[in-house]
């Protein structure tokens, strides 16, 4: 049976993006990568938070789940426990997954669910008309114009480092792409749903009205193909620290026991065979 066409996996909404916007080729780029891989709509399912970016469910065909702001990675946590059969893609913006969201993200990466988390990053809250974000540069680090409705006189706040953050609590995948590449953007969706853990991708998605940085991004970008071995943990490190020059790649792939992976062995330990003992024979265990 032929591949599902890129085109079959869009559904009748229409994006309402601002034309653009990053992110109308982050959606494309997830088309393609849908296509490429035959993933099956009724086995995927895209969990997003409350932002521009997290519109994204409603122009998929798949499940989808549109939860509260920043509130992502425990719903996909849950739906992957519930049902370790489907694929679950999250994606959101750097003011969804860093701010309010950011307390999950090391129990996502450490418990090492099997989930793809795509961020949006485009260093400004553009749903709610132009707040500092947390990765809002300051002027000696970061990207963005600086002054935002929040700080007209000045970003004062270092920029959260999102690959940092990542690499330090334990994801087992770490990558980053950019809306203006969106076939190697497609390339990295592949990697990161085929690899069995959390995979985190940071896409830069410039704001058009907020905070356009296509050409402060495109003069800062260096790919990685061939430079880089993503199993090296430090020179991962090192990249991610770079922060005057914009890495495009897998920054970072380890393979390790997933969450469901533990729970399966410790449910193998307490009832061994996967044996379902008579219920009159628990009952007389607490007698």
């Amino acid at each position: 049976m032929p591949f599902m066409p890129a085109k079959e996996y869009k559904t009748d909404a229409k994006p309402i993006w601002c034309p653009g916007c990053g992110d109308f080729a982050v959606l494309a780029a997830l088309y393609n990568s849908f296509s490429s891989l035959d993933m099956d709509p009724t086995k995927t399912v895209i969990v997003s938070g409350i932002g521009c970016s997290s519109r994204l469910p409603v122009f998929v065909k798949s499940y989808g789940f549109h939860t509260v702001h920043g509130r992502t990675l425990p719903v996909a946590t849950g739906v992957k426990m519930a049902n370790p059969n489907l694929t679950v893609v999250v994606t959101g913006g750097d003011g969804d997954a860093f701010a309010i969201g950011g307390g999950h993200i090391p129990h996502a990466c450490r418990r090492n669910v099997d989930i793809t988390y795509i961020v949006m990053d485009n260093f400004i809250y553009g749903l709610t008309k132009g707040q500092t974000s947390p990765t809002t540069g300051n002027g000696s680090s970061g990207h963005g114009f600086k002054l935002t409705t929040t700080s007209p006189h000045g970003q004062y706040e270092d920029p959260l480092n999102p690959l940092a953050m990542m690499l330090t609590y334990g994801a087992s995948f770490v990558a980053r792409g950019y809306s203006s590449k969106p076939k190697q953007l497609a390339e990295l969706y592949n990697a990161a749903i085929r690899h069995k853990g959390f995979s985190f991708i940071q896409v830069l998605s410039p704001c058009v009205v907020f905070n356009k940085t296509y050409d402060e991004l495109d003069a800062a970008i260096i790919p990685l193909e061939g430079t880089h071995d993503p199993s090296d943990f430090q020179a991962a490190l090192k990249l991610a620290f770079d922060t005057q020059t914009e890495h495009l790649g897998i920054i970072y792939q380890h393979e390790k026991p997933t969450l469901d992976d533990r729970i399966g062995a410790i449910l193998e330990q307490a009832n061994p065979g996967g044996q379902k003992p008579e219920m009159q024979s628990i009952f007389a265990g607490y007698r």
